[in-house]
């Protein structure tokens, strides 16, 4: 009886000593980023901005990672916006009753490389990760943040895998 007793103390014990850390899965030892802007090779000078605040959000949020001078930060992220393609036809549709909606697409492509800067170690090195995005005409918008949540999410977890 009184091993039993043990017995259940300890299995409601040891789950209360376990405990998450921050940082998204990283090791303790990450805390900081330098994001640096990407170079933009496309003819939308706005992406440039947009990609950069996009990845200092979700690094932020999701990876639990400060913003830091590239002297003193743990991460360092560069990268290239290689492409950008919009008014991609996606479909049409034409009812009697209906005015004619057209949905339209675009194509989003980066190359990203994060490295931890006190081993050199390249966490991620990615070329041509490319996405598309929907939209409805005239909202070309909503096409290219689905298309960059869709390339956050790629980035991520091309990071946490490597721990």
């Amino acid at each position: 009886m009184c091993r039993a007793a043990l017995l259940a103390t300890a299995a409601l014990v040891v789950p209360a000593c376990y405990s998450f850390s921050g940082g998204g899965g990283l090791p303790r030892s990450i805390k900081t980023v330098a994001i640096q802007p990407f170079d933009n090779q496309t003819a939308s000078p706005e992406l440039q901005r947009e990609v950069f605040e996009e990845l200092r959000k979700v690094l932020r949020d999701r990876l639990n990672l400060r913003e830091a001078p590239e002297a003193r930060a743990d991460l360092v992220v560069r990268g290239v916006i290689a492409k950008y393609d919009v008014d991609l036809p996606a479909g049409a549709s034409a009812d009697g009753r209906q005015t004619t909606t057209n949905r339209r697409r675009l194509q989003l492509a980066l190359d990203v490389e994060i490295i931890e800067q006190a081993t050199g170690r390249e966490l991620l090195k990615k070329s041509g990760m490319q996405r598309e995005g929907q939209y409805a005409e005239g909202s070309e918008k909503t096409g290219r943040r689905n298309a960059l949540e869709s390339l956050m999410n790629d980035i991520v977890e091309g990071v946490q895998s490597q721990w």
